[in-house]
This record gives C-alpha cells, structure tokens and sequence, in this order.
C-alpha cells in the first residue's frame, strides 16, 4: 500500500522568528476646556502667529512678505480679469454698432441704386431727350477773365 501523504511548510518556525516589537502605548489624551468661538479673537490670533513665526526658521517678516505677495498677486489677478471682462462687452458692443452701421450702408446704397435707376424716366417725364452724339468743347485758346482784368 502506499504511504499517507505529507505536507511540508517551508516557513520557519516560531522559534527562530525574531520577536515582535512591543507595541507602543497609545498618547495620553487630555481634555481642553473652553469654547472655540470665545478664546479665538482677531488680537489672540496674531500674537499666535507671531509665536509660531518665531519658533520656525522662518521669521515674521518672510511670512508677511509672502502673504503681501499673495495679497497682491489676488488683487492683480480679479483686476485683470475684470478689465477683461468690461473689454469683452466694449467689444461686443462695438460689432454690434459696425454691423447697424453696415446695414443703414446698405440700406442707402439700395436707395441710391433706385433713385439711379429711376432717373431716365423722370428725366423723360420732365421733357428731356437722350443726347444723340458726343460734343467736345477745345479750351486751347481759353483765357479766363481773371488773368485779363488783372493784366489791365
């Protein structure tokens, strides 16, 4: 008959594992009395930040300058934006005046185109005749009045 089957596990016994490191215990906790809104005031605020400057690396005047700049560069930024936005509507306001401007052009030019074509009629109606031939007028031998009164 055969023989029962074994498993081996090639994982280390408990033995020659190495102790587990004791778990720390966990932080104290400790109880704040007073309320948020109460003890936070605009006075209590800064003297904290001041404290905190001087105990980081950082000193008071990096911290206002950097706030300073991001101060600054907000109020640059909502400037730009709104003067883009007012150019954004004096802009569109202005395409809209070119193009009621182009459209009274073109009503004129339409006005014009009638008129002209309705003037040989009229002229007819008037009792005007088409010229028949072309007259030239020479002008070589003009003199104006001017230069002989003025030569008297």
């Amino acid at each position: 008959m055969s023989s029962p089957r074994t498993v081996r596990s090639h994982a280390s016994s408990a033995a020659s594992r190495p102790e587990a490191k004791p778990r720390a215990s966990r932080p104290e906790l400790r109880v704040i009395t007073g309320q948020r809104a109460e003890s936070v005031h605009a006075a209590d605020a800064i003297a904290r930040v001041i404290e905190w400057t001087r105990t980081r690396s950082a000193p008071l005047l990096h911290v206002a300058i950097a706030v300073t700049f991001l101060l600054c560069t907000l109020i640059g930024s909502l400037m730009l934006r709104t003067q883009m936005v007012e150019n954004s509507f004096e802009a569109s306001e202005i395409e809209q005046h070119i193009s009621q401007l182009t459209q009274d052009v073109e009503d004129d030019q339409a006005k014009l185109d009638q008129l002209v074509a309705s003037l040989p009629s009229k002229a007819e109606e008037m009792g005007m005749v088409p010229q028949s031939g072309s007259i030239s007028i020479d002008l070589n031998g003009y003199q104006s009045s001017e230069s002989e009164s003025a030569a008297q």
